[in-house]
C-alpha cells in the first residue's frame, strides 16, 4: 500500500510557546506530512499563532473551534476535515513535545502494512516515560491495565493518545458514533477499530513530560475514563460498537 498523504492532528488550548517547536519537527520528518492544528480557542493566542503559520506555510493549516470542546471531539472534527480532503493516512499528536516526532517515519512505513498503529510506552518490558511522577505512572499503567481487562483490547497502551489511522478505519468505525471525549476518547476509537476487525499493531516510543504549559489531566478525565470502559464493555456485548 501506498502512504499517499499524511495528516497530522495536534489539538491545542494554551500551547503558544510549544507549538513553534513541536510543527518544525513533524514537518521535516517526512514529505508527505501536512499538519492540521486545531485550537480550541485558547486565550493565550495560540490560535492566532495557528493562523499565522497556516498563512505562512503550505504544509500547515488551522482549523478554529469555539471553545474547550475536548481532546476527543478536537480529533473527531480533525478526522472529518482530513477525510474530506483525501487524506489516507491520520496521525495524532501532542502539542507539548511528549511524542517524539522522529518516530513518524517508522509509524508511517507500518501504515502501509497495518491500520492502526500505536506508539506505545508500554510495549514490552520497558516503560518507557521520562519526567513523570510516580503517581502520574501509576494511574497511567493501572489504566490501561484496567481498560485492557474490562474490554479485552489486545493493545498494551489503550490510553496513548500517539496513534496512526489509515482511512478506511476512520470510514469505518462511525465517527459521530463516538461518545468518549477525555483519554477513554483513545480506547474508545482502538476498541472500535478492532471489533471491526482491524489490527492494530504497537510501536515502541519514549514519552517526555511537557516542560512548557500545563497538563490537561484531570480527576475528570480519569473518572471519564473509569466509568467509560464498563459502557464500552456493554455496548461491546451487545454488538453497539
Amino acid at each position: 500500500m501506498s502512504e499517499g498523504r499524511v495528516l497530522v492532528i495536534i489539538p491545542t488550548y494554551n500551547e503558544r510557546d510549544n507549538l513553534p517547536k513541536v510543527v518544525p519537527l513533524v514537518l521535516e520528518t517526512h514529505a508527505e506530512v501536512e499538519v492540521l492544528i486545531v485550537d480550541d480557542n485558547s486565550p493565550d493566542g495560540t490560535g492566532l499563532l495557528a493562523a499565522g503559520m497556516a498563512r505562512d506555510d503550505s504544509r500547515v493549516y488551522a482549523l478554529h473551534r469555539g471553545g474547550k470542546g475536548g481532546l476527543g471531539r478536537a480529533y473527531i472534527d480533525g478526522f472529518k476535515w482530513g477525510l474530506e480532503r483525501d487524506y489516507e493516512l491520520f496521525m495524532e499528536m501532542d502539542a507539548d513535545l511528549s511524542h517524539p516526532a522522529e518516530k513518524i517515519p517508522a509509524m508511517i512505513e507500518l501504515a502501509g502494512k497495518h491500520p492502526v498503529v500505536v506508539g506505545s510506552r508500554y510495549v514490552g518490558r520497558r516503560v518507557n516515560v521520562v519526567n513523570w511522577p510516580i503517581s502520574r505512572l501509576i494511574i497511567s499503567v493501572f489504566g490501561g491495565f484496567y481498560a485492557r481487562l474490562i474490554t479485552r483490547l489486545p493493545v498494551t497502551d489503550a490510553t496513548g493518545g500517539f496513534n496512526c489511522w489509515r482511512r478506511e478505519v476512520l470510514e469505518a468505525v462511525a465517527l459521530d458514533r463516538v461518545e468518549s471525549n477525555g483519554y477513554a476518547f483513545q480506547i474508545e476509537m482502538k476498541l472500535r477499530a478492532w471489533r471491526k476487525g482491524f489490527q492494530i499493531v504497537e510501536i515502541p516510543i519514549v514519552f517526555t513530560e511537557r516542560e512548557i504549559g500545563d497538563s490537561k489531566m484531570s480527576k475528570k478525565i480519569v473518572l471519564e475514563a473509569v466509568w467509560k470502559v464498563w459502557k464500552l464493555r456493554f455496548m461491546d456485548l451487545f454488538g453497539r460498537l
